[in-house]
């Protein structure tokens, strides 16, 4: 806990940039070149260790990805390929794709995924619904497919003799070196969907692909998704110039999911296997893994209400199949990807939180617990690699704070669970990838006074050399602005029960003026798997700009929030929008402590569960909060997804009472306050439904509030012109209602 409170008390001093910094704008946030600098993403090893690779948006066109690498032999970066030299007009997605990266929250174009080769001779990405190869040795890009259909989630084979994909919802594969195709499943179309991820998986279980090649590439184990029980939604997609009509099978909560069955194809004789996953078929599989052994394929088995998750193992050749294990829960089970199966199929290692934190277990291949690796009152991120030789696993977690991720090792043989051992060295956020040989790492880090920097290191921590130090030079992109830019101030306060402790961070103006009182913009999401208030860096933002009009910023996580064990999410078990809310009323009262705040001018905005926290505060908690901007928000919890609905509020069946009190409605007579409501009009994750219905509501209780929506823009609310004005829009609102003149 000392360490927790040092961090609290950080007092971080910012780069002076500049005499004389210029004054940012909402515009020039949201352009080209991007102020955060060119970091690169989607960082990959080489398999054989040669060389990093990655995608870096243009100069001209942030948006616009190309395909890098870094030579560690030469210490170069280079230009592999550039993506309009294969295609320079404008991509037409298929919808699938347009859901696809909605879902995925990618936004961009050119190359946006890309493979490697198990052997590193060789990458992979689609461009423009087609897939292209590229060698690496004669260094030349060629396009595998050239099709009027699109295709999507393509991969190599393990052994690299294939590359595998889906067009018109089947799969397929291609052996590289005769160029001739096989089609693998026959009756996807329509409501058949092979080898793909059905919608609550993409949006809520974190799962993008529904097929998964055997190690030895002679199976490819896929999902059959049959969406006839899956009602229809009718929504219009409203445009700039035209309305479409969409019929999507939306799984509103309480009514039928999917059909979905697992499948093992082989290649030699496209022959399908159907696995028996039991006679309850209202249930979920959320994940699939291959044994080592290419015999035995796992999957996970979740009931519909969330509170059984069981991993099994199918044995394709006896085709006999058992139960590894059983995770149980009163409330719900967290998804996670924490399975490793040790290389000799006879262990494996477990994510679990059973003792009220997520932790890791190592297993043998019985079901049988050989020991815990992890322990204490902290989580684990997720597991980066095993080194089976020297019995370490490397994991990321939060062991020495909540607001920070670092890289952490503990000994394979779980003798001291309670004894991790740190690697990464400064403090802030890391995200690690390692090398296939596990003895390097590339570590992505910022913090809140470092703006995203990557390097490689050794498995000590040291660092190797720098792939991006990003560094704030006078050749930074926001070198001009960084004098003006303030740090924010940690800390933490008591929930109502008098004994949570829930952290905050606090922007306000450089320099305070002795006597003023400074109106407040509450920025919050609020929901559960999320986290707002962490040592990361946010650079020359939305905040800075808010805070240079004259606004202080305060975000705050409540109960319910993630990394901070299942107590503290579990509060919100059966009825949303109460503690969050009585969690949110506390960060007022705190900030109506502080002697710089106008108690009276205090104010909310959040986007999608935070939209409907804002909506819930200035509903239920008024006096707190004098105006409020409420963006794509779930009104009624009738209208949100199976999936995500069900695990925090059970089957309406079951819980119709907590449904009706985590709706909106009821309190909208509570509403006195300014409020502006906002949404995307092609919203197919939280549906416009959810803002119309709350229009009307609103109407017929007589109670006045400003509207925008945002033509074509789907619940990420993309593209630079979008987000200019629905910037400028939320801070003209906020001027208006605190009589704040723009500075």
């Amino acid at each position: 806990m000392k360490k927790i409170k040092s961090l609290l008390l950080l007092s971080i001093g910012l780069i002076v940039g500049s005499a004389q910094a210029e004054k940012i704008s909402i515009d020039r946030i949201f352009s080209s070149p991007a102020l955060n600098g060119t970091t690169p993403k989607s960082l990959k090893f080489s398999p054989d260790g040669s060389r990093v690779t990655y995608l870096q948006g243009k100069a001209s066109d942030k948006n616009r990805y190309d395909l890098w690498e870094y030579n560690l032999a030469s210490k170069e970066h280079r230009l592999l390929v550039d993506s309009a030299a294969l295609f320079s007009g404008t991509e037409t997605l298929s919808d699938e794709e347009k859901a696809r990266r909605e879902r995925q929250r990618v936004y961009g174009f050119g190359i946006i995924e890309y493979t490697f080769a198990n052997d590193g001779n060789a990458l992979l990405f689609p461009l423009n619904g087609d897939i292209y190869y590229y060698n690496l040795a004669d260094k030349k890009a060629k396009r595998l497919t050239e099709t009027a259909e699109f295709e999507t989630d393509a991969r190599f084979s393990p052994k690299g003799n294939y590359v595998s994909f889906i067009r018109e919802q089947n799969i397929y594969a291609i052996n590289i070196d005769t160029g001739k195709e096989l089609q693998l499943t026959k009756d996807g179309g329509g409501i058949i969907k092979n080898g793909m991820s059905e919608f609550v998986a993409q949006e809520e279980m974190g799962r993008m692909t529904g097929y998964w090649w055997s190690p030895d590439e002679k199976q490819i184990a896929f999902l059959r998704v049959d969406e006839s029980p899956v009602q229809v939604a009718i929504r219009n997609e409203i445009y700039a110039q035209d309305i479409k009509l969409v019929e999507q099978r939306y799984p509103a909560t309480g009514t039928n999911n999917v059909n979905i069955q697992l499948a093992v194809v082989k290649l030699s004789n496209k022959r399908t296997r159907f696995i028996d996953t039991g006679e309850e078929t209202d249930i979920y599989l959320p994940r699939v893994q291959w044994l080592p052994n290419s015999v035995e394929v796992s999957y996970q088995w979740q009931s519909r209400d969330q509170q059984t998750l069981k991993l099994k193992v199918y044995n394709t050749k006896t085709r006999k199949q058992r139960t590894l294990l059983t995770e149980e829960s009163d409330h719900w089970i967290n998804l996670h990807d924490d399975l490793y199966f040790i290389s000799d199929s006879k262990s494996f290692v477990w994510a679990s939180e059973r003792d009220g934190y997520k932790h890791l277990y190592h297993y043998d291949i019985k079901g049988n617990l050989i020991n815990q690796l992890t322990q204490g009152e902290w989580v684990v991120d997720s597991v980066k690699a095993i080194d089976e030789k020297a019995g370490w696993i490397y994991f990321t977690g939060r062991a020495d704070t909540p607001l920070e991720r670092h890289l952490y090792k503990v000994p394979l043989d779980g003798k001291a669970p309670d004894h991790v051992v740190r690697i990464s060295k400064r403090k802030g956020f890391h995200s690690v990838t390692f090398a296939g040989d596990q003895q390097s790492y590339i570590d992505s880090f910022s913090n809140i006074e470092t703006a995203p920097q990557v390097s490689l290191h050794n498995l000590d921590g040291s660092m190797m050399t720098w792939l991006s130090q990003n560094e704030l030079n006078q050749d930074h992109p926001s070198f001009n602005y960084l004098s003006d830019m303030v740090k924010p101030e940690f800390g933490s306060i008591k929930a109502a029960d008098g004994k949570t402790q829930l952290f905050y961070k606090l922007f306000k103006p450089k320099t305070l003026k002795p006597g003023k009182k400074y109106p407040v913009i509450v920025k919050v999401y609020g929901g559960p798997h999320a986290q707002r208030v962490t040592n990361k860096w946010h650079g020359v933002d939305m905040f800075q700009y808010m805070v240079q009009q004259g606004y202080i910023v305060f975000q705050l996580d409540n109960r319910g929030s993630n990394y901070r064990g299942t107590d503290f999410e579990f509060d919100i078990y059966q009825h949303l929008g109460e503690v969050e809310v009585a969690d949110q009323i506390e960060g007022v009262k705190f900030l109506r402590t502080l002697p710089y705040v106008d108690a009276d001018r205090i104010g909310i905005y959040g986007h999608s569960y935070g939209g409907y926290m804002a909506l819930m505060t200035m509903f239920k908690a008024g006096e707190y909060f004098k105006a409020g901007v409420s963006g794509a928000p779930v009104t009624d919890w009738l209208l949100y997804d199976t999936h995500y609905t069900e695990r925090y509020l059970n089957h309406p069946q079951a819980n119709a009472k907590g449904y009706q009190d985590s709706s909106v409605f009821p309190y909208i007579e509570g509403l006195d306050g300014p409020l502006m409501v906002y949404h995307g009009m092609a919203d197919d994750n939280v549906l416009f439904t959810n803002t119309t219905k709350l229009i009307k509501a609103l109407q017929d209780q007589n109670k006045r509030f400003e509207l925008m929506t945002y033509p074509g823009s789907k619940h990420s609310m993309r593209g630079k012109k979008v987000k200019v004005h629905l910037n400028n829009t939320i801070i003209d609102f906020f001027n208006r209602q605190f009589n704040l003149a723009p500075e």
